[in-house]
């Protein structure tokens, strides 16, 4: 079987379960609940002075830490239940090669947390401008800021799938998988600044908002390239794994 055939495959069993759509209805209950606090929220003071500016309004759409976290359980989930189903069997039969699969299966979910993370960005984009107009300010983000929005979430959102398919595959059961990406994910990233202040503009939320254009504590491209190697790390690792131990 060809590498594009198994990444096919992959997708195809994506695609085929419900998981992506409880996914894609949570994205649509974080975009109306941001849509409810744009209509209904304000300052402790009674104004609204967190949409008044387009940089505020930006960083109130900005997705992309939102889609590296959804997807990396996303990611998680897809890969350990391969494991829970024994479906893994049937792949690893059909490309013996095992590495060679577990890199379609990675390619697999980037695809899919990229399309997840662009759409819980487009949707949250909607819900904010939908909601503005019972406010007393307009849409003021430009259509690049939108776009590189849409971008950063796409991005977070793939190397996010990926991280938690690695983490899946190592631990092979989903509940741990699921754990271990929102320790890592959620629990760690504050305990890593208290102990090295200096790595605060390195974790997974600090790169996404610079990738988003709402912070700037590191260029563009350098928080780019960071958000990969925290998914192509772990893949690495899984990539041993998978070809080093047993697959049941």
């Amino acid at each position: 079987m060809t590498w594009t055939n198994l990444a096919r495959s992959e997708i195809r069993k994506l695609t085929t379960t419900r998981m992506p759509m409880v996914f894609v209805a949570v994205l649509v209950v974080l975009a109306a609940l941001n849509g409810f606090a744009v209509a209904a929220g304000t300052d402790m003071d009674g104004s609204k002075t967190f949409i008044s500016t387009s940089a505020d309004q930006q960083s109130l759409m900005a997705f992309a830490a939102n889609a590296l976290m959804i997807t990396g359980l996303f990611g998680a989930i897809a890969a350990a239940r391969e494991y829970g189903h024994n479906t893994v069997i049937a792949t690893y039969l059909a490309a013996p090669r095992r590495g060679r699969a577990l890199r379609a299966q990675l390619a697999a979910v980037a695809v899919g947390g990229a399309i997840l993370g662009a759409l819980g960005a487009a949707l949250t984009i909607s819900a904010v401008a939908a909601s503005l107009p019972a406010t007393d300010f307009g849409f003021m983000v430009s259509a690049g800021g939108v776009a590189r929005v849409i971008a950063a979430s796409a991005w977070g959102g793939a190397t996010g799938a990926v991280f938690g398919a690695a983490i899946g595959t190592v631990v092979r059961n989903t509940g741990g998988a699921v754990a271990g990406a929102v320790l890592v994910l959620v629990f760690a990233p504050p305990l890593i600044i208290q102990l090295a202040s200096d790595a605060a503009p390195w974790v997974p939320n600090a790169l996404a908002n610079v990738a988003s254009g709402v912070a700037d504590d590191t260029s563009v491209v350098a928080a780019g390239v960071a958000m990969a190697l925290w998914a192509l790390i772990p893949a690495l690792i899984a990539l041993q794994v998978v070809r080093r131990t047993d697959v049941v």
